[in-house]
């Protein structure tokens, strides 16, 4: 089971989309996942032959569970498709133990109309006499000084998940159990907003309070830009133009390669830089809800090659269809409320990522230009960074790129 994200803890196993011995290769979509944030299509990294489905339709299974076995090229499907011996059949049940306390001549002797004492409700109360949470939720728990057993699980049956945790540090309190009552119906296509939005809080609660952010920004002058894009689309039909968020992303890739310590995670104490630059675009869902997967190879993309990667990429966000790989990937983040009224945005920058760039609303305003005060279409660009990857002076530079490549567009 593939980490779709750092809020992700498990996932449903949906659909499978192959059977033992079909032959599959990088990139291919074998199953359909669920998660919290809604279906992902799970793509494989290597060919070779499906030799095992270890997991069944319909399993909730946790990150890094074995869905399948494949038979690298040249290896015998056989080998690794062998069938694991049958357990051994269970012993007999152990006749009842006697009660701890036996009744008394007295209690038997009741009314035969006398209720009996309700039976004893050990089976309700699961292993070792604790509530199920995961190893994940219980490291936090121990690391927050909380009490797991305090809370109430919004997990698989009930289990307590790292996300109830995380909202219990974050100051909202333990919750007690609620009294038993009526289940409210679950949504039958596996996207549940408020579930959605209780993991997005959780991974922003763990950022804010591990990352040491420090934000900076620029107004750039987008004139040339504009400029360069009106022209651009003007000689094209409308299904070949292109966005002012393409120049946005190509210039912050370009900018990226030019500052790496920005593109890459925090791991283990230290910064790892990315091996390509894959840029998060984040997309708001219908329904609520938002996402952010990668556009592969951002910066060594065409104009027109990346509007058709975003414009793909925000179609099956919104209809279904992402694959677990676009949400595996992405080195940096880039996030535009401008089409939404937004003059400004200052980022919570996603783990283990270490940078975040927001861009707002285009605005025309006053601006001095060779002495002069014109009219200039000006956007705000901010940045969010981790401290300990880099500081406000690589921060700056980094914005210094961005704008310096909005002002030669031809050259994007």
């Amino acid at each position: 089971m593939p980490s779709l994200g750092a809020d992700m803890e498990s996932g449903k196993l949906v659909r499978w989309l192959v059977e033992p011995g079909s032959a599959v290769k990088k990139g291919d979509v074998i199953a359909v996942v669920e998660t919290h944030k809604g279906a992902f299509d799970i793509d494989v990294f290597l060919e070779g032959v499906v030799s095992e489905l270890c997991a069944k339709e319909g399993e909730e299974l946790p990150v890094g569970a074995l869905l399948a076995r494949i038979a690298a090229k040249g290896e015998e499907v056989a080998a690794l498709a062998k069938v694991a011996e049958p357990a051994p059949p269970p012993p007999a049940p152990a006749p009842p133990s006697p009660p701890v306390a036996p009744p008394t001549a007295e209690r038997e002797a009741k009314a035969p109309g006398e209720a009996a004492p309700a039976p004893a409700t050990v089976a309700a109360v699961p292993a070792a006499g604790r509530r199920k949470i995961s190893p994940a939720a219980r490291r936090r728990a121990k690391e927050l000084g909380i009490d797991p057993e305090t809370l109430a699980g919004t997990g698989i049956d009930g289990s307590v998940t790292f996300a109830d945790v995380e909202l219990a540090g974050a100051g909202r309190g333990t919750r007690e159990t609620p009294p038993a009552g009526p289940a409210e119906p679950k949504r039958r296509a596996g996207f549940d907003p408020g579930q959605m939005r209780q993991a997005i809080a959780a991974a922003m609660s763990r950022s804010k309070r591990e990352i040491p952010h420090y934000y900076i920004g620029s107004t750039i002058d987008m004139a040339k830009a504009l400029g360069f894009l009106e022209a651009y689309n003007g000689e094209r039909p409308p299904e070949q133009r292109i966005l002012p968020a393409v120049l946005l992303l190509k210039a912050t890739a370009l900018a990226l390669r030019d500052m790496p310590q920005f593109n890459g995670f925090w791991e283990d104490g230290r910064f790892r830089k990315a091996d390509g630059i894959h840029i998060g675009w984040a997309i708001a869902l219908r329904g609520g809800g938002l996402i952010a997967p990668a556009i592969r190879d951002t910066g060594d993309r065409p104009l027109a090659d990346l509007m058709d990667a975003l414009r793909d990429l925000v179609g099956r966000a919104r209809g279904g269809g992402i694959r677990g790989s676009e949400m595996m990937e992405p080195t940096f983040t880039v996030t535009s409320m401008g089409d939404r009224g937004a003059e400004s945005v200052f980022g919570v920058i996603y783990p283990p990522q270490v940078a975040i760039l927001g861009f707002g609303r285009v605005i025309e305003r006053p601006w001095v230009v060779d002495g002069k005060i014109v009219a200039r279409p000006l956007v705000t660009a901010s940045l969010a960074a981790d401290h300990r990857a880099s500081d406000g002076h690589g921060g700056s530079l980094f914005l210094a790129a961005v704008d310096r490549y909005l002002q030669e567009p031809e050259a994007l």
